[in-house]
């Protein structure tokens, strides 16, 4: 009975990891939504994106901050040098002018976790192979 009972909790434990890691890497299809919702009037993704009111976002991770050449960034982003990864990036959705005081981009902020972790995973379909 004892080895049931450690054998039922390992496999609860084990799924509970699992259902982490799942809700870690996001929903794309959320995040594409999300992304037209609130990001998509500043920011363009995809074959033809390019600069508009903000900065097109393909290929965002490992991208350098203010280093695409069809925007004019604000002082303060060329002043920032981030390196955009998974951290910077939910840290900058968090709180933009906290991460980057003097930004242009006008937006609050984005305080779900979840709907980050979509976006980051939507944004990560546009990665370079």
């Amino acid at each position: 009975m004892h080895k049931a009972a450690v054998l039922t909790l390992s496999l609860l434990l084990g799924a509970g990891v699992f259902s982490l890691q799942a809700h870690a890497a996001g929903d794309a299809e959320a995040g594409a939504t999300l992304f037209k919702r609130i990001c998509g009037g500043c920011h363009q993704v995809g074959e033809s994106a390019r600069g508009s009111f903000g900065p097109q976002l393909n290929g965002i991770f490992g991208r350098h901050s203010a280093s695409t050449t069809d925007y004019q960034y604000s002082d303060a982003m060329k002043a920032a040098n981030i390196i955009w990864t998974r951290e910077t990036l939910t840290a900058y959705l968090e709180d933009p002018k906290k991460v980057v005081p003097g930004t242009r981009m006008i937006f609050w902020g984005l305080s779900d976790p979840e709907k980050i972790e979509n976006l980051l995973a939507y944004l990560q379909t546009f990665q370079p192979r």
